[in-house]
């Protein structure tokens, strides 16, 4: 670092440099000469200060700069504003914002307006945004266009998209952030066409345009038509001089879980020379992951250069959900011993992977280290996890214990978690119990019912059962029908229960009755129990014969090259005995299986699954 002996402009600029370079040291040791020097009240160094401070996420040391300033104007005030309103607590822009005006009497300029109306969008709220946009129109500065594009985005972002597209069109003179914050407001808030039809008539479409409509369709869970303008835009030869919208497409192959689509866009990364990308590395690693894909997934991750909370907790949570759980702590000790803090969602990963590994001494041990060693306190989605991992080991009265003491109110899924705990270990009086007080909190997730239907019908009350159903019925919740589907590349198919393509029934029926023959000699018994309909047994083995999961295996054994892995998404749980049926099936053929259910990721080989049928 340069002596400290500058006279003041040079030192603005190493003021200016530090913040940029987020340099706590160069910032405290510049405070401390323009303390000794009698520089720090004179401008533009309080200001430049603080914003120094803010950058370089000391905010405590900016707020007490701010506090101890004689002279607290509107740059002073926008400095911090600006700084709160980026922080992981936006709220305290407001507060600072209310002193502003009734303490100090400071009147907010065009530039503080942004800020407030950013911050409301921030936190979310659509009725401090509305008082910031009557307080703007109030003001003399009622006619910016930077504050009207933010009132845009906020709109949108507020799912208030109508009330966006009106202050949009009140903006004469519409630069490219207006135009692209209002693509982006009706494609993430589901309005495809009307976000197309405002795209092309942009005057301009780069990247950052392109970005905002694919990064849109994301959102609102149009991932399918997300990779579509991505291809398009491609073909429109728009240079990719940013890796932002690489990453969004990524995470659309992720959502379809569309293997194939990711080795390409992985490919693309590479010859764009986008390898060293942090943010494309952790977006590759979860699309891996998510992809059934583990093992490219940790070979992304091993290639990082550098890596971060969300790197580390990306791959502890893969490894978690591909039942891999040594492996998932075995990377938390090393992120430890790197140097990296932990965060909610690295402890729910690991939860997760010891809950469905049986390891409830340790994972207890997590639960605990959150708050003692971490400072993290536990949400209402930790404590599910705690429930199931005590309820799946068989614990199920210190899980009856934690959901009535936890200091959440237990909601759908904790009690969820309980009774399907209990249901597995046939205890019939606490599953009864458990589903009554879960039907009382009248569930919105139709998996639910299904669940609360086949406790009461193994139970024997009938009366229940068609309670559930009247229910059901009464607030329109539609049974999600069953569903695989397998890609592949260049030959994906879907498949229902019971149903096979005229053009494929022969060949996958023949496979089946061949590979059932040789499952029951090697000892394969249809387990029914999940044939909760009350007909003959045979026409429970053949409803069985017929599940989805099944004929999807089948198609692939007929289609996929020999010896390649075959991977399945199935949208429901898988049932225990089409597990027991791709146990034999691994071991017959001499294939890996993947299936990726509802819960987690099952790798089958030779006779194994890698859930050690504790799922």
């Amino acid at each position: 670092m340069p002596p400290l002996s500058n006279p003041p402009q040079p030192l603005a600029a190493l003021l200016r440099s530090s913040a940029r370079r987020r340099d706590r040291t160069a910032c405290r040791k510049l405070h401390a000469h323009l303390l000794k020097s009698g520089l720090h009240q004179r401008p533009p160094f309080p200001s430049a200060l603080l914003d120094a401070y803010a950058k370089a996420a000391l905010l405590s040391d900016a707020r007490y700069l701010f506090d101890e300033s004689s002279h607290r104007d509107a740059v002073l005030y926008s400095a911090l504003l600006s700084a709160l309103s980026h922080s992981d607590r936006p709220s305290q822009a407001l507060s600072l914002f209310r002193r502003m005006v009734s303490v100090d009497a400071v009147p907010p300029d065009g530039f503080i307006f942004a800020t407030l109306v950013k911050t409301c969008s921030r936190i979310g709220s659509l009725r401090l945004g509305k008082q910031a946009h009557a307080q703007f129109l109030l003001s003399s500065f009622f006619t910016d266009d930077v504050v009207r594009s933010s009132l845009v985005d906020m709109y949108s972002k507020c799912c208030a998209v109508d009330d966006a597209r009106k202050v949009f069109d009140t903006v004469p003179d519409k630069n490219h952030v207006c135009w692209t914050a209002m693509v982006s407001g009706y494609a993430s808030n589901g309005r495809k066409s009307e976000a197309l039809e405002l795209f092309w008539q942009m005057p301009r479409r780069d990247l950052f345009a392109w970005t905002a409509l694919i990064s849109g369709f994301l959102q609102s869970g149009d991932s399918f038509d997300a990779v579509k303008l991505f291809v398009e835009m491609r073909r429109s030869e728009v240079e990719i001089d940013d890796s932002f919208v690489l990453s969004t497409v990524v995470g659309a192959s992720s959502d379809l879980a569309a293997l194939e689509l990711g080795r390409q866009l992985h490919g693309l990364v590479l010859a764009l020379g986008y390898k060293s990308s942090m943010i494309l590395g952790n977006a590759l690693v979860d699309m891996y992951a998510k992809c059934s894909d583990i093992r490219s997934a940790r070979a992304v991750f091993e290639g990082l250069v550098m890596r971060d909370v969300i790197s580390w907790t990306t791959m502890v949570v893969g490894e978690a959900q591909h039942g891999r759980a040594i492996g998932a702590l075995d990377l938390y000790d090393k992120m430890l011993l790197a140097g990296v803090k932990p965060n909610e969602v690295t402890f729910t990963g690991l939860i997760y992977a010891c809950s469905h590994a049986g390891l409830v001494q340790k994972g207890c041990e997590l639960f605990d280290s959150m708050e003692q060693d971490h400072g993290i306190r536990p949400s209402l989605q930790h404590y599910t996890c705690l429930l199931d991992l005590l309820s799946r080991s068989g614990h199920l009265t210190e899980a009856e214990n934690v959901i009535n003491s936890m200091p959440y109110v237990p909601d759908e899924a904790s009690w969820g978690a309980l009774l399907s705990a209990c249901k597995k270990q046939a205890d019939t009086p606490m599953s009864v119990r458990m589903a009554d007080r879960l039907l009382g909190l009248k569930p919105k997730d139709p998996s639910t019912y299904i669940l609360l239907s086949n406790t009461y019908a193994a139970a024997g009350k009938w009366d229940n059962v068609a309670s559930v159903r009247k229910l059901m019925a009464e607030m329109d919740v539609k049974r999600e029908p069953g569903y695989s589907w397998i890609d592949l590349g260049k030959e994906s198919c879907l498949f229902r229960a019971g149903e096979v393509p005229y053009t494929m029934r022969h060949e996958i029926i023949r496979l089946l009755n061949e590979l059932a023959n040789e499952m029951n000699k090697r000892g394969y018994v249809p387990d029914t129990r999940s044939v909760m309909h009350d007909v003959e047994e045979n026409e429970k083995e053949q409803q069985l014969f017929m599940h989805s999961e099944r004929l999807a295996v089948a198609f692939g054994l007929l289609k996929s090259i020999p010896g390649t892995t075959i991977r399945v998404i199935k949208n429901l749980r898988i049932c225990v005995d089409c597990h027991n049926v791709l146990k034999f099936i691994s071991e017959i053929t001499g294939r890996e299986i993947v299936v990726r259910d509802a819960n987690r990721f099952h790798h089958f080989e030779v006779g194994k699954c890698s859930c050690g049928d504790f799922w």
